[in-house]
Formats: C-alpha cells, structure tokens, sequence
C-alpha cells in the first residue's frame, strides 16, 4: 500500500494562525482603549487595521528580515519563527532562501512602513485630519511592496510558487496578500473624499477675485 499523503495543515500552519489571530484581538483592544465610543467606524476600522498592519511588519516580517541578512536565511535557521516562515515559503520559496527582492522591500516594509503605520494610530487617536495625507503614502506603498514582490515572479512563470493545495494557494498566497491590495484600496478611497472636500470647501470660502 501507498504511504499516506503528509498533511499540508500542520502543527506550525495552526500556531502561525493563531498568531495572526492573536495580534488582530490585540489592535481589536486597543481600539476600544484609545478611541472614543462615539469614533467613526471608518477610523475605528482604520486604527484597527493599522494596529494589526504594524505588528505584523514589525513581529512576523521583522523576524523573517532578521533571518534573511547577514548570510542567514530562513531553511537554515531554528526556532518558532524560522518554521513558520519555512510553512510560508513551501508556499512560496523564495522566502526561505532570502531572495534579494523580497529582502529589499521588507526592509522598506519593516523600517519604513511599520513605523508609519502606528504614527497615523497616533493622529487617528488624536483626531489630527492631517493622517488622511499619510494614509494616502502608506498605502501607495504597500500596493507598490505588493506588486514588486508578486509581478517579477509572475513574468518569468512563477516558478517559485506552490499552488497545488488550498492552504497554500487561497491561504498564504492569496487571502495574506490580497487583504494589503483591497484595504489599501479603501484606505486611499476614504481619504481621497476627505482631502478632497476639505479643499473644496475651503475653495468655495475664498473670496471671488474683483
């Protein structure tokens, strides 16, 4: 008889789960922490996703940066995180042998967007308009970090991609980098309607030339 398949949802696949959950319960609180009751639900989901945004980049793809420089790489490193991003990079293999462009725009990821992402918590929970500005560059952002990291590998026949099975092709592939395509999307959608009627408001109250 044939040995029996492996299983594709593991141990590691139920804990990096989890951990994705986990730091979405926390932003979840934090929102109802530092935001009043009467908040928009626009800014309320905005703080949340912002929340969530910025502990992903600095815990999950802070330590996969860490296991990606100086020599090391993901398939030849131990410990929790290492197994977690060696799951993903079945998926997707370029993540465990710390593909140079990849890399590069963690690195903008990591230092760059993260950082930004939890200054505008802070103007949200401020109420400071002035987020709507930088709501707008740090989603520019993340669809470019998208694009970069997917269209390259798709223009030489996605050679490093893994989609013969459900968790790896709508889980990790498609659900974990659609949701920074889509929520962007939105963010730049909200915000647009926002400076641009501050602008044309403030245009309507100027007064007409002689």
């Amino acid at each position: 008889m044939d040995a029996p398949a492996p299983s594709i949802f593991t141990l590691t696949s139920a804990y990096s789960l989890a951990g994705v959950l986990g730091i979405y319960a926390a932003a979840h609180t934090a929102s109802r922490a530092l935001l009043p009751a009467h908040a928009r639900w626009q800014d309320r989901f905005t703080f949340i996703w912002l929340t969530f945004d910025a502990l992903i980049h600095f815990i999950f793809e802070g330590s996969f940066l860490w296991l990606s420089v100086f020599g090391r790489t993901v398939n030849a490193s131990t410990g929790p995180f290492a197994e977690m991003w060696r799951e993903y990079a079945a998926a997707d293999a370029r993540w465990g042998t710390a593909d140079a462009t990849v890399v590069s725009l963690e690195l903008l990821t990591v230092l760059g967007a993260g950082p930004l992402a939890l200054s505008i918590v802070r103007q949200i929970a401020r109420g400071d308009p002035a987020r709507h500005y930088w709501l707008v560059v740090l989603s520019t952002a993340e669809l470019y970090g998208g694009w970069m990291t997917f269209c390259p590998e798709w223009l030489v026949g996605s050679p490093s991609l893994d989609t013969s099975n459900a968790l790896y092709l709508w889980v990790y592939l498609f659900f974990m980098n659609t949701i920074w395509v889509v929520i962007p999307l939105w963010l730049m959608y909200d915000s647009y309607g926002h400076i641009t009627g501050s602008l044309r408001l403030a245009q309507a109250g100027k007064p007409k030339a002689a």
